[in-house]
């Protein structure tokens, strides 16, 4: 099918158009949670961009903004039917800057780049800071920390303090869905009533996966990490590791987990002052 500029037209989605781009998402392999369009939608409801022809939705993509902070441009895909056309370009681009005018002036945009898009990635003005690398395996029985437990509505205000110091931002109505969602388990590490780590594990289509996983080091976010294993025996159990931690990288080579593939978190503008080192698993590819 041959389209011109005037065969398409960009806007806004509404959350049942969203939902099918999850579908095309799911079908694509990405294996997004049970409960993702939902949490995702509530977080931002303008964050997500539709390109359509003849009204009916070809491609779309997240363009998520973290209280004009930070923004996060994810789940960018474009129908089968219409790849290759140079239409993908477009939308992207289309996206990038109407995300950056919904920013502060000199906030950040991030993103994670397959190895396949990220010189073009590179083109429009992104640039990598890390690698990461998806590493799976299977949950087991592990003996829980007794410094863990599950995260409830009266640690809300400081796990959003110790997560903000590990992402870089505040993500105030993400983290006050994503601990609590119906389908995901969330623990805290607590010593002397100071939190060093906290890890949401969420159902998929196909298993489950970890994220984020944060700690001050690498004994607590393994202790974590086997709390996540755990939680769902013998299901296939997925992390997204920033490969620039030396640590999070033992930790997964140690517990035999495989590596499936890898992306890049690449951003335009200056990155937000996130802790690396604290990070053994980042939260998800779609929204940061």
């Amino acid at each position: 099918m041959e389209l011109n500029t005037t065969d398409y037209t960009f806007r806004l989605l509404i959350f049942e158009e969203f939902q099918i781009l999850v579908s095309w998402a799911a079908e694509e392999g990405w294996n997004p949670g049970i409960d993702d369009a939902k949490l995702f939608w509530n977080t931002d409801p303008e964050g997500y961009m539709g390109c359509f022809h003849n009204n009916k939705l070809i491609g779309g993509g997240s363009i998520v903004s973290y209280e004009g902070l930070f923004g996060f441009m994810g789940f960018f895909i474009v129908h089968p039917e219409f790849r290759g056309k140079g239409i993908g370009e477009k939308l992207w681009l289309y996206r990038r800057d109407t995300l950056l005018s919904r920013l502060q002036k000199d906030a950040s945009i991030g993103m994670d780049g397959v190895v396949a898009m990220q010189p073009f990635y590179k083109k429009g003005g992104f640039e990598i800071a890390f690698c990461d690398e998806r590493y799976e395996r299977n949950g087991t029985t592990f003996e829980i920390n007794p410094n863990i437990h599950k995260i409830t509505q009266s640690d809300f205000e400081a796990v959003q303090e110790f997560d903000k110091l590990c992402f870089g931002v505040p993500r105030t109505t993400f983290l006050s869905q994503w601990l609590f969602s119906v389908n995901a388990k969330a623990f805290l590490y607590k010593e002397n009533d100071t939190i060093c780590g906290y890890a949401v594990v969420r159902k998929c289509i196909k298993g489950f996966k970890i994220g984020p996983l944060f700690a001050l080091n690498e004994n607590i976010a393994r202790s974590l990490y086997e709390c996540c294993l755990n939680s769902a025996i013998d299901e296939a159990i997925s992390i997204d590791i920033p490969c620039s931690n030396s640590q999070a990288m033992q930790m997964v080579k140690d517990y035999n987990a495989t590596y499936v593939f890898e992306c890049a978190r690449m951003y335009y503008g200056t990155p937000p002052n996130t802790m690396t080192d604290r990070i053994f698993g980042i939260t998800s590819f779609e929204l940061g």
